[in-house]
Order: C-alpha cells, then structure tokens, then sequence
C-alpha cells in the first residue's frame, strides 16, 4: 500500500473511531455533540466515497485484480456501510453502528499490515465480475444479518430481564429488527445461491477449471442449506425469535468458515 493511501486509510480509522464516540456517547446520555441524523447520514456519504478509493483503488494490478485477505475484508467492511447507508434511507438502523464502525476500523488496519497476495485474472470476464461481485454482496448482508440477531439477543435479555439498557432504549422494537433480518437474509440467499450457481455450474468459465469438491465449498453449501432450512421454517413454522437467531449465526459461521476462514489459512498460516 502506497503512503498517500496509508494516511488516507489512518484518517478514514480515526472518523469511524470519532463516530463511534459519538454515537455510544449519546446512547449513555454523554454526548457532546447533538445528533442530527440527517447531517449524519450526508457525512457517512461522504466519508463512504472516500472509504471506496481507500479500498478498492489497490485492488487493480493492471489487466489483473488482487483479492488477498485483507484487501477482501477492507471491500466488505465498505460494502456493509454502503448496504447499512441506504437502508437509512428507508430504515431505522439505529444500533448497527455499534458493530459497523469499530469493523471498519479494524478491516483498514488488517489491510495495511496483511493486504494478502492472492491475484487472480481477467475481470473482464462478465461471468467472473459478476461472481466477485454478487459473492461479496451476498457475504456483506449476511455479516449485517448477523449483526441484527446479535443486537435482537440483546433487546430480548434486556427485555426478559426488566432491565433498560442505554443502547436498548435507542434500538427499533424487536419485531422490527426480526423483520428486517430475515428481509436480509431473503436477499442475502437469492444473492448466494447466484454465487454458488455461477461458482459450481460454471467453475471452468469463472475459474478456467472444472469444479472441484474443497473445505470451502462444502462449507459455502452447508451455509446456504442452513440459510434455507431458516427461510422455509420462518415461511411454513413461524420460526422466530432465539430459534431464528441460532440458525442465522450458525450459518454465518459457516459462511466466515467458507470464504474469510479459508483465506486466513492459506494467506497467513500457509503462506500460500
């Protein structure tokens, strides 16, 4: 990473860091600045627009793209903020910044010291693009679908316990916030099942070789069998609540397992 992208990258850490003050500030009643959510929302464009060149601009390597593991989390942390940005426009997403910002501080970080090496070829190759991109997106929004189900446990042990939590007092009801989750994973499964169509059926247009039965697909298969089982059984069972939120964190995990799990061990431990 080049200097001029390091203090670009630093800078952009100590905005989300001021942000986070900022918003735990006011949800503990110590705020020093007032909330202004509009202003706020127009800041975090802004600051997104300048987040995108810090991550995305090392990614060209001429004709070729470099996807190592840090530069991989860096681009879905930056894909989550620009979900999470949007959905303000329609959504009350108070909360998420809890888990938002402080990722996004360390994804630039783990992509200054460990940017990764793994380059592949020809991103001009509609069916490659097209793969990179929906597995990305698809990867973000179950990251904030997680995220959803962490703060409904939460709200739900604050709620069973009587207690008035300083962050609780600020969330969306709890049928809110299940709502939007499984709007999200809805999204997030089409979206997955493109990736594991464009990653399996066309492996040796997408990768130049035939599909091959790895960790990393078996993991990404038994994620999207989970995710489906959850989606039927909310569709048929009413599935809801802590049983719902157990089978979405389930399947992340073995989503974070398939693709992030996968190149930690092969970038950072095997060195490959």
């Amino acid at each position: 990473m080049t200097a001029p992208l390091v203090v670009l990258s630093l800078a952009l850490m100590l905005v989300y860091a001021t942000l986070s003050l900022h918003y735990v500030g006011h949800w503990r009643g110590r705020g020093l600045l007032p909330r202004h959510p509009r202003r706020e929302h127009t800041l975090l464009g802004f600051v997104l627009l300048v987040h995108a060149f810090a991550v995305l601009s090392p990614l060209a390597e001429g004709p070729w793209v470099s996807l190592g593991v840090g530069r991989t989390l860096a681009v879905v942390a930056w894909l989550m903020l620009l979900i999470y940005w949007t959905c303000g426009f329609f959504y009350r997403v108070e909360g998420l910044q809890l888990f938002m910002m402080p990722f996004a501080i360390v994804t630039l970080a783990f992509a200054m010291v460990f940017p990764g090496s793994h380059v592949v070829h020809d991103l001009s190759n509609p069916a490659f693009a097209l793969h990179i991109l929906v597995s990305m997106v698809a990867y973000s929004l179950f990251a904030i679908a997680a995220m959803v189900a962490i703060l409904m446990l939460i709200l739900d042990k604050a709620l069973h316990r009587k207690q008035t939590l300083a962050l609780a007092r600020h969330l969306p009801p709890l049928l809110s916030l299940e709502r939007m989750m499984f709007q999200i994973l809805m999204v997030g499964f089409l979206l997955l099942t493109v990736s594991l169509l464009s990653g399996v059926v066309f492996s040796e247009e997408v990768f130049g070789q035939p599909a091959a039965l790895s960790h990393k697909t078996v993991f990404a298969v038994v994620s999207w069998l989970i995710f489906g089982a959850l989606l039927a059984g909310r569709q048929f069972k009413g599935w809801r609540g802590k049983l719902a939120v157990r089978w979405a964190l389930s399947g992340f995990g073995f989503l974070l397992l398939a693709y992030i799990g996968s190149k930690v061990v092969l970038e950072l431990v095997l060195q490959k």
